[in-house]
């Protein structure tokens, strides 16, 4: 997936979880990626995270390290 696509479509998904409560939003975001990311796009946003992250929506930074921390599967 191109970078840019893969930013975008990440910050969409925080941004429909940004208005819960922020431990809520982290989880919902690490879950939607988990349940609907393939294996090969959780890993791309993981490199992505590891080279900075730019751009990304602060939930999908916290819901990424949680990933990074749980491994891909």
């Amino acid at each position: 997936m191109e970078t840019a696509d893969m930013v975008h479509q990440a910050n969409q998904i925080a941004q429909f979880f940004a208005n819960y409560p922020e431990a809520e939003a982290v989880a919902s975001v690490e879950d939607h990626l988990r349940k609907f990311w393939a294996p090969p796009m959780r890993k791309q946003l993981l490199a992505y995270l590891a080279a900075g992250g730019a751009g990304l929506h602060r939930l999908v930074v916290s819901a990424g390290e949680r990933l990074g921390v749980a491994r891909v599967s």
